[in-house]
């Protein structure tokens, strides 16, 4: 599969990250972020449970239960 991913500035220099399936635009219940592009058509295995680059847990189980997956949350804090 293929990933656009975005990212937004936390604190301490730190960025959450936002996986999007390619071409499809960010969710509407996270446009209200100021995301920016990082990296477009990322190639993903299917099978991937996570993307270690962007701290994103549970990629499969995100996308099909949101449309997204995120960073996870103990990775910005």
């Amino acid at each position: 599969m293929r990933l656009d991913i975005y990212r937004r500035a936390e604190h301490d220099g730190k960025f959450s990250y936002l996986a999007v399936p390619e071409t499809k635009p960010i969710p509407e219940e996270a446009t209200n972020t100021d995301w920016e592009i990082e990296a477009r058509a990322v190639e993903v295995d299917d099978n991937a449970e996570q993307l270690d680059d962007y701290q994103i847990e549970k990629l499969s189980n995100q996308l099909s239960e949101k449309g997204y997956a995120v960073t996870s949350a103990k990775a910005v804090q």
